[in-house]
């Protein structure tokens, strides 16, 4: 029988106990204990197994538990290491649901995630300590504030520190301290627009809990974005921060060709060139991994679909591409016209402190929108997107940027699968003099306009743009996915004479058969621009 599958499960103990399918990934243990790092940051996508691996460390080194059951026959237990299971205290949080549209309804969070450690150890204490002891007076002053809400910033900040120290006391031992997506409640405070109020607290709470202190033996934090000392993290000095271009913990986070394709087959499914299309290109160090949520979700449905959602990831990527300057969106569209582009990518400095294209671009690189495939220099690198899932995600934000009624963009669309060309033009030429601005009036524009309208088609027509058909590159090629629609070949004109410009870009067509390799009717469609000007013309072909 196929093992069930960890749809929305990312408990490790969880996955063990209910015997689900699992890619062991718990040489990630090893690593952690050779590389050594007194406090590191390890920044992957959302979605690419990282609260999994947190609570793979966690159940593996906590002496409040007896994990050997779990991690039988795995790969960790044939290294020098497996000894070391069960013997040392944990202090695990997990922010990856601390979302919040409230300043107070975030901290109420954080406060019970933090109760719930010093509830683990209120029991594991049972008694056995002196409570007169400072650093055990303290736990319980704590406990009981947490305990009846009784919260403020400052009480939070210092919280973490009065746990370990007491922890220490008991244990004799250095805890490890995890932290799970510590960057989802600053994302969270940045989309609901409270995000100044709380800097101050971000950057007490963090660094109370990781500054180099008596009571920690290792931190491991993960995250999207890149920790900056200057200002959220400025009292951290001893962090090592591990991105997606660097090689340590490469093979931990994602799936290898190997493993996925090993997963997909015991699944009756192939790693096949529609997959790949689909699901692979992220490099990870010099590794190329496949988004794991997207994988498991075309392994139980069979369907090529878009799975990955970023949540308040995907809110700040759609805001600041919205408002960022031409040269980013030149580079931008070029890159989902599937070409690489060369960009100047901050990975030093988190885009939410310095809103920059360089910070912009090292943002869409952490948070898996675009992928690097050469690191020229310490910031000069060359892109890519990574996959059509990600590029699908693209082109609907390029849909919101358009702003169209999506009443009128259907019916649009509607006249052009019904072939009503004059019905479509005039729905079009309004959509194209409410959102192109004459500052902005490239041959280029009026293409990424088109293209984010036809995101609403991507169930029934395979879209591309700039790909090589025929003897050149179509603008947009629309490939119907079943035979009663028409596929549809787009080119685009910019000039002052449209009339001529039109029949020149339907010629190019023709000329070139950018239809090669379609069968049954093609739609070719010429388009001519000028500013807020538009013609058309067309001929429909059988092949």
């Amino acid at each position: 029988m196929k093992k069930i599958l960890p749809i929305g499960i990312d408990s490790f103990r969880e996955i063990r106990e209910t015997n689900r399918y699992y890619v062991d990934k718990t040489l990630i243990i090893k690593e952690f204990i050779e590389t050594g790092d007194k406090v590191a940051l390890i920044t992957r996508p959302r979605r690419f197994g990282k609260t999994l691996n947190m609570t793979t460390l966690r159940e593996f080194f906590d002496i409040t538990a007896d994990s050997r059951a779990i991690f039988d026959g795995l790969a960790i237990m044939g290294t020098e290491h497996a000894s070391q299971i069960n013997s040392r205290p944990v202090v695990y949080f997990t922010f990856k649901d601390c979302m919040a549209n409230k300043e107070e309804e975030l901290l109420f969070k954080i406060g019970n995630i933090i109760f719930k450690e010093y509830k683990k150890y209120n029991m594991a204490f049972n008694g056995n300590v002196d409570e007169n002891h400072d650093s055990f007076f303290a736990f319980f002053k704590v406990y009981n504030m947490l305990r009846q809400n009784d919260i403020d910033e400052s009480f939070l900040e210092s919280s973490v520190a009065v746990l370990l120290e007491a922890i220490t006391e008991h244990y004799g031992k250095k805890p490890i301290v995890l932290i799970d997506e510590y960057d989802q409640p600053i994302l969270s405070s940045v989309e609901y627009g409270y995000h100044e109020d709380l800097k101050t607290f971000f950057s007490g709470f963090y660094g109370s809990a990781l500054k180099g202190q008596d009571c920690l033996h290792q931190a491991l934090v993960t995250g999207i974005q890149r920790i900056v000392k200057e200002s959220i993290f400025s009292q951290l000095n001893n962090i090592v921060v591990h991105t997606v271009v660097d090689e340590p913990y490469s093979s931990h986070f994602g799936l290898d060709s190997k493993e996925t394709g090993r997963l997909l087959n015991d699944y009756g499914l192939e790693l096949d060139g529609p997959v790949k299309q689909k699901y692979n290109g992220y490099v990870f160090g010099n590794t190329e991994m496949y988004n794991p949520w997207s994988i498991l979700y075309y392994a139980n449905t069979g369907k090529l679909d878009d799975h990955w959602i970023n949540t308040s990831t995907n809110h700040l990527v759609r805001v600041s591409i919205s408002e960022a300057d031409r040269f980013f969106r030149e580079d931008f569209d070029n890159l989902i016209n599937h070409r690489e582009v060369e960009v100047t990518a901050d990975l030093e400095c988190s885009f939410l402190e310095l809103k920059h294209r360089d910070t912009l671009w090292g943002l869409l690189i952490n948070s898996g929108y675009i992928t690097v495939t050469e690191q020229i220099s310490r910031d000069q690198m060359r892109v890519r997107v990574p996959n059509g899932e990600v590029r699908s995600e693209f082109l609907r934000i390029i849909a919101d940027r358009i702003s169209v009624q999506s009443r009128d963009l259907n019916k649009m669309l509607r006249c052009l699968l019904n072939k009503d060309m004059d019905g479509f033009m005039d729905i079009y030429k309004e959509i194209v003099l409410s959102c192109t601005s004459y500052h902005d009036a490239r041959e280029n524009a009026y293409h990424m306009l088109f293209l984010g309208m036809c995101v609403a088609l991507n169930d029934i027509y395979k879209i591309t743009s700039n790909i090589e058909s025929g003897h050149g590159r179509s603008d947009i090629r629309m490939e119907s996915l079943s035979p009663e629609r028409p596929h549809i070949v787009i080119e685009f004109k910019q000039g002052e004479d449209v009339e001529a410009l039109k029949e020149k870009a339907l010629g190019q067509i023709l000329d070139n058969k950018y239809y090669q390799g379609l069968t049954g009717d093609v739609l070719c469609i010429g388009m001519a621009h000028d500013i807020k000007k538009c013609s058309y013309t067309y001929k429909m072909v059988t092949v």
